[in-house]
């Protein structure tokens, strides 16, 4: 969502209508970024201050995107840090990533660097985090590798705190948090409209392969596409195991070449299901024996009811009329 006074008044009427359907306080979360909104008008910090000092909303705040926006925006996580409402903190995040060709992946699935447990250490001295837990989605490591690096969270927050009061005063409270008083609600539509059109145009470039968006930096939204697919490959072999299994090397390949075009339009496994099918019309793997495989894996998952069971079926509803005729 880009940095500006329509997205914040969208943004601001989304959360309201969230708070007002759900009975616990509600927290949003600051985002990790690879490439920046054209036109955008004010620094997360303001987005984000502005955005509870209207609703009230509580912040979670990810210390890791701060990195990623620094490594990829070049935006200073303690800048940031002092322009947010941090008396509005609910959580704090902590998570790793990898940096290739200058680019920073917030990956969940690597040991978090020390960078980011630096920008621990310094939101750790402006506030006292209410909790903070550490994101690691995939690719765990042993035991005694996750303790260390919750040790490493543990000592970053303990050095933060001793060093409190350093930033204090370095910039005013928020306004009234609750939102109180008679506000001026804007009419949101129009702003919603141009918004939403926006966010269409730049999804779609990166997952259909439509042309980026007019003030998009070209190639970080091609990184970002290619990320997108990347891990969606990832995520298919592991619903569907068998099918790198069947296509060997040829897995990834014919399955980035698969996706440049087409959204995944039903889930994961819908995701395998397709694939295969696409494959199997271009007469494709060019093994016989792995195409048959394929063909037979296809078969027995895209019917309602799994092949390997209709036989035992026909057979159980045969038995039962012979039965019946006694």
């Amino acid at each position: 969502m880009p940095r500006t006074r329509d997205a914040l008044d969208v943004l601001c009427e989304n959360v309201r209508i969230a708070q007002d359907a759900l009975p616990v306080p509600l927290a949003v979360e600051n985002i990790a970024a690879l490439f920046s909104w054209p036109g955008e008008e004010m620094t997360e910090g303001q987005f984000l201050y502005d955005l509870v000092d209207r609703t009230g909303v509580r912040l979670l705040i990810d210390v890791a995107n701060l990195h990623t926006n620094h490594v990829n925006r070049g935006e200073d996580p303690a800048a940031a840090l002092a322009e947010l409402p941090l008396e509005a903190l609910a959580y704090v995040h902590v998570a790793g990533g990898f940096e290739r060709d200058g680019v920073w992946h917030d990956s969940h699935a690597h040991p978090v660097p020390q960078p980011v447990l630096d920008v621990l250490t310094d939101l750790a001295s402006r506030v006292a985090p209410p909790g903070v837990l550490l994101e690691r989605d995939e690719d765990f490591p042993p035991a005694a590798e996750l303790e260390a690096e919750l040790d490493a969270i543990r000592v970053a927050v303990e050095k933060g705190r001793g060093a409190a009061g350093v930033h204090d005063g370095d910039r005013e409270p928020a306004a009234d948090a609750g939102g109180g008083g008679l506000e001026l609600l804007p009419d949101t539509g129009p702003a919603r409209q141009r918004l939403g059109l926006a966010q269409t145009a730049l999804l779609f470039a990166l997952v259909a392969g439509t042309p980026v968006p007019e003030g998009f930096d070209r190639a970080r939204v091609g990184v970002q596409a290619r990320a997108l697919i990347a891990k969606r490959a990832g995520v298919v072999a592991k619903v569907a195991p068998e099918l790198p299994e069947i296509l060997g090397a040829d897995y990834r390949p014919a399955f980035v070449a698969y996706a440049q075009n087409r959204p995944m339009r039903g889930g994961y496994r819908q995701d395998a299901l397709d694939f295969a099918g696409h494959l199997l019309r271009g007469g494709r793997p060019g093994d016989e024996q792995a195409r048959r495989r394929l063909r037979e894996w296809w078969l027995e998952r895209s019917g309602p009811v799994p092949r390997s069971r209709r036989p035992a079926v026909r057979l159980a509803r045969a038995t039962r009329r012979v039965l019946l005729r006694r």
